[in-house]
Order: C-alpha cells, then structure tokens, then sequence
C-alpha cells in the first residue's frame, strides 16, 4: 500500500509541476518512499514535458493544439472524460516517460541498469548477428509503467482506456526503434554485421501516434452497463468491448467537444487570436489550410498583421575566428483568426465538430 500510494504521488507531482511551468524539484513530492526512485523522477518529469512538447508540436495548427492544461483532460470537475484528444495525450506522455527513462539508461546515467546485451552472440538473421549496446526498452518499459499506470487505481471504462492508451504509447517507442550494424570482414568485405537496437527520434514516435490518433477507435459501450460503475456487469462489458481492440490501436468513448469556441471549464481557449498560415516555405497541405480550418469554418475572419522583425544578415568571417552579422529590420505578415464584425450565418453550419480538429 505504501509503495502504491508513493508511486501515484510521484507520477501526480510530476505532471502537476510541469502544467505549472514551475521549476520542478523531486522534493516538491517526493518525501517518502524507496531511494531508488529518487533516481528516476527527474526522467519521468523530463519524459512526461517531452511528451507534452510533442504534442503541441503535432497539433501546433489544429483548433485542439495541446494546451497547457492537456493533462488535465482526464478529469476536470471530478468528471473523467476519454475523448480522441485524451487518448493522444496518455499515449504520447507514456512514450514520452518510457523513451526518456531507456535513453538516460542505455547512457548510464543509473546504477542498476545499462544497454541491453541479452541477444549478443546470437544469429539475428542472414548475414549478421547481434552484438553492441541495445537500448534497454524493457527497462524503460518497467519503470514508466509503475510511474504513468499508477495514477489510475479504478477498475471502471474510463481508467481502463487511459491504461490501454497508455500502452499504445509504450509501444511506440518499442515498434519505431532502429536497427544499426556495423560491417566486419577482410577489407571491408562486410562478410558479416554486427547489429543492436536504437531508440528512433522522438519526432518520429510523435508521428507514428498521430496517425494511431487518426484511426482511433470509439468504442460502442452498453450505457446502462456502464452506469452500473465497478460492478461485475460492468466490468463484463467492458472486457466484452475491449476484446475485440488491437494493442496498437488508440481508443475513446466520447466525441470530442467543438473547439472552435471557448470553454474555460473544460480548458478549451477557442481559436479566436489564433495564428495561422496562408504564406511560407515548405509548407504543408495540412499547414497551407490551417487558416481555414481554424478561422472561416470557426465563423471567424483572416486578419493580417505586419510585424518588425530584426535578424543577422550579411554575415561576414574575420580572420581569426569571429563572424559578425549587421542587424536588418524586414516586415512580416502574418495572420491571426479574429472575430467578425457581424456574425456569420452560415457559423454553426460551417463549424465541423467531432474528429474534424
């Protein structure tokens, strides 16, 4: 019991410190419990902002974009909601503790762990074997579960799908990683490789969640099983519901809010006085749309603001070893969804609720 209730105090500081924008401090929290946790709290802190970061990073020009209170989604006003978004953020503040946790001990930054070496010697395929210094997924996965799992000490619908989406992320870490090898052979003949395992970067883990968000699954529960709370009927639907769920696959059970307009008691801020792009290079299809995503079929207008900007430019090397840059003032434009001076008509109907971000 006590080790349980140090494992969900920690978790809970931890997320608190970071929605805080606080400088986080293990003895902010943690005043009890084993040393050796001690050690990992400042990973899983580190993990959980990374993860967080992800997300805004994935969602930086959709009308749901990650704010700060994203951790909060699970519960606001003691009411638990698992929506898409929800799903999203278990899954990538999990990957985000794990992946943290197997970096920092694959780099020997813990005493009681290294890179896994329990496949050297042995014949991973034609041509090559395993050898090196493998990063220790498994570690990573041990520890972040004891850490992000303890927070959900329920045994209802809601904590069992923040338990699945927390396991969809794990996961991730494990099916992105990459196999390195290295040659060996007479004259760089390569007759043979030596190969391990690597964390992939964490962009790309970011990515691979953005899709499972994509074809997240709702799931259809029995309403008047599910209101029956921890009891044996609905913990059968439930385990009924679930079986048919792959382990991969991102899952919710309520469709998400309309987040065109602000609700400060679910934490959603509108788009309105949101930035979005009409102009730039390299941009995305997804990006070049994101003026209208979030301004027009929110009932709102495209408004252009220029804005000084000072840069280096003519940078020039002076022998030896200093580069000096002059300073340049250039105009930019960019654009912001503003209020329009009547309201749309159409600005319900426009609005599309939903998946549609």
């Amino acid at each position: 019991m006590k080790r349980s209730t140090f494992l969900i105090l920690s978790i809970t500081g931890v997320f608190g410190a970071i929605l805080h924008a606080a400088a986080w401090s293990v003895n902010n929290f943690l005043m009890t419990g084993p040393k050796a946790y001690l050690t990992y709290s400042s990973s899983v802190a580190a993990g959980a902002h990374s993860g967080m970061e992800e997300c805004k990073f994935q969602f930086g020009w959709e009308r749901w974009n990650c704010p700060e209170s994203a951790l909060q989604l699970s519960t606001h006003n003691r009411l638990r909601s698992a929506t898409r978004e929800t799903s999203f953020v278990h899954a990538i503040s999990s990957a985000g503790v794990m992946y943290t946790l197997t970096r920092n001990c694959s780099m020997g930054d813990f005493e009681s762990c290294g890179c896994d070496d329990s496949r050297n010697g042995r014949v991973g395929g034609r041509g090559w074997v395993w050898g090196g210094c493998s990063d220790n997924v498994e570690f990573g996965e041990r520890i972040s579960k004891l850490f992000v799992d303890a927070l959900e000490t329920g045994h209802d619908t809601r904590a069992l799908i923040n338990l699945h989406n927390n396991e969809v992320g794990r996961l991730a870490v494990k099916a992105t990683m990459k196999r390195t090898c290295k040659c060996h052979g007479v004259s760089g003949s390569c007759s043979i490789q030596t190969c391990w395992l690597q964390l992939a970067e964490f962009r790309e883990i970011g990515n691979y969640l953005k899709i499972k968000y994509d074809q997240a699954h709702k799931l259809e529960m029995d309403k008047r099983r599910m209101r029956a709370g921890n009891s044996a009927d609905s913990r059968g639907a439930t385990a009924e519901t679930f079986h048919h769920v792959h382990a991969t696959e991102l899952v919710f059970l309520e469709d998400s809010p309309d987040y065109c307009t602000r609700n400060a008691s679910l934490g959603h801020h509108g788009t309105e006085g949101r930035e979005c792009l009409q102009t730039g290079k390299n941009l995305s299809q997804w990006e070049r749309r994101s003026c209208r995503r979030l301004c027009t079929e929110c009932g709102l207008r495209v408004e252009e603001r220029r804005t000084e900007v000072v840069a280096s430019c003519n940078c020039k090397f002076h022998w030896c070893c200093t580069v000096r840059c002059e300073q340049c003032r250039q105009l930019v434009a960019k654009h912001f969804c503003t209020r329009r001076d009547t309201a749309a008509p159409n600005h319900v109907k426009q609005r599309n609720k939903g998946h549609k971000r």
